[in-house]
């Protein structure tokens, strides 16, 4: 008979996290995943200054890698970028982030159990490798087709948009401190630097046939800036959509990561999601309210599901995506403000109130 406090079901980025928060509550936890470390997954590989805090809180410091200072969009032939507010971001290899976690895990006394079969099954008790588990909470962090999730009948939630992304590495110079992202008309490509000779190259499309080498090809000033550069990693491919479920809990079961909801790749806050959830849920089974989970977790995903819906409206409306950008390069500082919101470093109601009306006009201008 297995036993523990906390039985987490993925060992992801999103389910070591919350393995690490629960963890320093003194909770006796074992983190179960059919891979084995470290696990890769096609992603932008940047972390925004506030998932890097939460890193912190986690009790981690991202040393490797390379450090960016904001954030730039470029399409057609406007470009408009802005500095964060607050501290700066860093580009670090997925693998590299992955194994962080899992030491930190180790250093903690979280059990890992890798390679490790999990039986899911509705209305029963999970069981590891055929033998029966008892628990005081269970954890789904295994991703956006979660099995936990449809186990305790959350279903798929609302899906408001579903696109594919891909990622390589590419031996260059990185040519900016900016994490940039090309706009094009067949998708858009983020190019986050992750070390002193590296960058990650990442696309995003609506069509699932659409390859990088497609989105790439229709970026004439990204193409130049790789050419002749070697790719050092295969191109990976993976879902990314903007989904809300419901409810996060029922019963002693919670969900984290993209098993509890997700924002479209290009808005940058994967993992950096899957870190406050973390750190919310380890309040929460602190004092056992998994409401106190439940009730946090939209104000979260909040401003990401915001931000990915005007995302998805500038690649899907070019003419939108032309008028604001030519209103934005010409009035840098309202980027900065919309940068700094998404950030949570301002509110939506301060801009609302200060810059809303003057970006309004200038549109309709």
């Amino acid at each position: 008979m297995i036993r523990c406090d906390a039985l987490i079901v993925g060992g992801g980025p999103a389910g070591l996290a919350a393995a690490i928060a629960l963890r320093q509550k003194g909770l006796d936890v074992l983190v179960a995943d059919a891979l084995r470390p470290p696990i890769d997954k096609a992603c932008g590989e940047g972390l925004m200054p506030d998932a890097r805090r939460d890193l912190a809180a986690l009790g981690i410091q991202v040393t490797h890698g390379a450090s960016f200072d904001g954030i730039a969009f470029l399409s057609g032939h406007h470009r408009v970028g802005a500095h964060f507010e607050r501290g700066s971001g860093i580009g670090i290899r997925r693998l590299q982030l992955h194994s962080l976690l899992v030491a930190r895990c180790q250093e903690l006394g979280v059990r890992l159990a890798w390679g490790s079969r999990i039986r899911v099954a509705s209305k029963q008790p999970l069981s590891l490798g055929g033998e029966p588990c008892i628990y005081q909470y269970a954890i789904g962090a295994d991703g956006q087709s979660s099995r936990v999730r449809q186990a305790i009948g959350l279903g798929q939630g609302k899906i408001w948009s579903r696109r594919f992304g891909t990622r390589c590495h590419y031996r260059v110079k990185p040519w900016s401190r900016m994490v940039e992202v090309y706009w094009g008309d067949l998708g858009q490509a983020y190019i986050t630097p992750v070390g002193a000779e590296e960058v990650c190259v990442a696309t995003v499309a609506r069509d699932p046939a659409t390859r990088m080498e497609a989105v790439l090809a229709g970026l004439p000033a990204l193409r130049a800036r790789l050419e002749g550069a070697n790719e050092l990693s295969r191109v990976r491919g993976a879902l990314t959509t903007t989904r809300k479920l419901r409810r996060v809990t029922a019963g002693n079961v919670a969900l984290v990561g993209d098993a509890s909801g997700s924002a479209d790749a290009v808005t940058g806050e994967g993992i950096g999601l899957s870190f406050r959830q973390a750190l919310l849920l380890g309040q929460a089974i602190a004092i056992e309210k998994l409401d106190v989970y439940e009730a946090g977790h939209p104000v979260i995903q909040r401003m990401p599901h915001l931000m990915s819906r005007v995302m998805l409206r500038m690649d899907a409306w070019p003419w939108m995506r032309e008028r604001a950008m030519s209103v934005l390069s010409g009035q840098p500082q309202l980027f900065a403000h919309l940068l700094a919101v998404h950030l949570g470093e301002r509110s939506v109601g301060d801009f609302l109130l200060r810059d809303a009306p003057a970006m309004g006009l200038r549109l309709l201008a």
